[in-house]
């Protein structure tokens, strides 16, 4: 493939490749493989068997055959956009007939076989741009007595909550409901003004509408392609968008780091 420089802000994409003629399928994930905008790459040979492989592992880009026996491309595509965070797909074909279909299951791109480099390279960039720009870097750790407080009024009464004591936060449309370890607080501030807040206070967003502080993570639980974290008694699930960059945060040096625990 023609040689291309991987954004290092950027993690690599996982990547599903789905042909039932593996001759194809071993040459479109070589290709991919020499790809740095890529990481793991796994490989299925029907659509039932890619359906698995999404249910079980987080995967950014599906690159598939249409023409399949039993489920084709576009089923697949179609039942990958139930899930809460579906892939993105680009449609690897030989046929030309399907492009007006595959686009109307919102696939990136449809590139015809044989497959070009370059017009894979392509296809690569196009998944990549349409993805959310990373986050940026959380500002330097402010100084541990440096604790916010939020006013919480209800009913004529004003608690004060400090950050420090608040293990973990859900989303509420506009609002915000605060988590402690004896009480709750809904607040009118959106959980994405906390989450940039309190990124360097050691919060991170484990699903759309929960930021969790990292400080209170006991343990990191996987079952069958899932995750979820340990808060205490409290297990809360972590979408597959943000598990590899919680492993991340939970993995730097000074980031809480607890014991990972699969379940049975």
């Amino acid at each position: 493939m023609a040689e291309q420089h991987a954004d290092v802000t950027r993690p690599r994409l996982a990547a599903l490749v789905v042909d039932d003629e593996p001759p194809a399928r071993d040459e479109l994930a070589y290709l991919l493989g020499e790809d740095p905008r890529l990481g793991r790459i796994h490989l299925a040979g029907s659509g039932a068997e890619a359906l698995t492989i999404l249910a079980q592992h987080a995967v950014d880009v599906v690159f598939c055959d249409i023409s399949m026996p039993g489920q084709d491309g576009l089923e697949v595509a179609r039942a990958a956009a139930a899930q809460p965070e579906p892939p993105s797909f680009v449609f690897v074909t030989a046929h030309d007939q399907h492009a007006v279909d595959a686009f109307e299951v919102d696939a990136i791109d449809y590139v015809l076989k044989p497959v070009r480099e370059e017009r894979l390279a392509e296809a690569v960039r196009r998944v990549v741009a349409a993805r959310p720009a990373p986050a940026p870097p959380p500002a330097p750790t402010q100084p541990q007595d440096d604790d916010e407080v939020i006013p919480v009024e209800l009913a004529g009464v004003t608690t004060f909550v400090k950050r420090s004591s608040v293990i973990y936060a859900q989303a509420q449309g506009d609002y915000t409901r605060l988590h402690t370890r004896d009480s709750n607080h809904l607040v009118r501030i959106p959980l994405s003004t906390l989450e940039e807040r309190w990124a360097s206070a050691g919060f991170a967003r484990i699903h759309r509408s929960t930021l969790v502080s990292l400080g209170h993570v006991t343990q990191v639980r996987t079952d069958k392609g899932h995750c979820s974290v340990l808060l205490g008694p409290v297990e809360l699930q972590v979408s597959r968008r943000h598990t590899r960059a919680l492993r991340d945060r939970l993995g730097r040096p000074g980031e809480a780091r607890r014991r990972e625990s699969p379940t049975a």
